[in-house]
């Protein structure tokens, strides 16, 4: 199918973050690094909401899929571009750029619902506390995971839908370390005018949307605080901080990338390096330091695993 439509071009080059040589040394490592810590700080929080009674709660099962989300978002780039430091090479197949584009859009859109999911959690928490197991049971936090990858599904089909027809007889350099949409258009042949519209207003919708409803939601649920009890502001704000902190952290290069998808300077891909290697960090880190049962989770779970290392059966 792809070598049908697409004869003249079967891979990219991935020009990535610099082509000086020692800063290429330099991201290798710092890369290296963040990637193991994503993976480590991640999935130990999804290891403790799994293993410990404590946090089977609605907020820690969101918790935990928020971080196999972001997990998925830094595997979709950041090891490819790792192979492509440490070999040399700067390529990546036609499949292989239209598969991070799927995965990144799937991921990023199935965040943002789930970053709705874990706002209407706060508001119920905040707001309706005595209702609050009732509301937001099980089976309504798994609809609501369902429906976040769902939508995420349907986006990135979507996105995908507008490109398939394109065809690419050259050049095939891709100014940054992955693929996506904008960069993969205006390789194109074709008049790509209308499709950078339709990509700009298809996740431009998506993002700056969500964003909208997000900051309503916490704005309606502080003044829903103030006006009940006035003394409780303070108590919200505290509760609602992490949240937000990674809301702004998530849709800032997000909402720079797709609102305003083709900027005239390159400084998408500095970016696109705090989106897929800073916040996956971070995302975790802030949700534990704030936390008591979580940093008493991740503690006695990163003892039990590396004292099994330890003292091996």
């Amino acid at each position: 199918m792809y070598e049908a439509n697409y004869s003249e071009v079967s891979q990219f080059v991935l020009l990535g973050l610099s082509a000086s040589i020692p800063m290429q040394h330099f991201l290798l490592f710092f890369s290296t690094v963040f990637y193991v810590t994503i993976f480590l700080g991640n999935f130990l929080v999804v290891l403790a909401v799994i293993f410990d009674p404590r946090l089977h709660s609605p907020m820690y099962f969101l918790l935990a899929n928020l971080s196999f989300i972001d997990f998925c978002l830094s595997s979709a780039t950041v090891p490819k571009m790792i192979s492509n430091l440490s070999s040399g090479q700067k390529t990546i197949s036609f499949p292989g750029c239209i598969m991070q584009i799927f995965v990144l859009h799937l991921m990023g859109a199935s965040e943002m619902v789930l970053l709705i999911a874990m706002a209407l959690d706060r508001y119920v928490a905040i707001c309706k506390p005595l209702h609050y197991l009732t509301i937001m049971n099980p089976r309504i936090c798994i609809l609501l995971v369902a429906f976040a990858w769902v939508v995420g599904l349907i986006h990135s089909v979507v996105q995908l839908a507008f490109v398939v027809h394109l065809t690419f007889c050259g050049p095939n350099e891709i100014d940054n370390f992955y693929c996506d949409l904008p960069w993969f258009i205006k390789l194109s042949c074709m008049d790509t005018y209308k499709m950078e519209f339709m990509v700009t207003a298809n996740s431009g919708f998506i993002s700056m949307g969500t964003f909208s409803l997000l900051t309503v939601s916490y704005i309606y649920i502080l003044v829903t605080v103030w006006k009940s009890s006035p003394s409780g502001l303070s108590k919200a704000l505290s509760t609602l901080s992490a949240h937000v902190t990674v809301v702004v952290l998530f849709f800032g290069p997000i909402l720079f990338l797709y609102i305003w998808p083709f900027p005239p300077v390159p400084g998408d891909k500095f970016l696109a390096v705090l989106d897929y290697l800073i916040t996956p960090i971070l995302n975790p880190a802030i949700y534990t330091l704030r936390n008591k049962d979580m940093k008493t989770s991740m503690r006695k779970l990163s003892s039990q695993l590396l004292s099994s290392r330890s003292f091996p059966k």
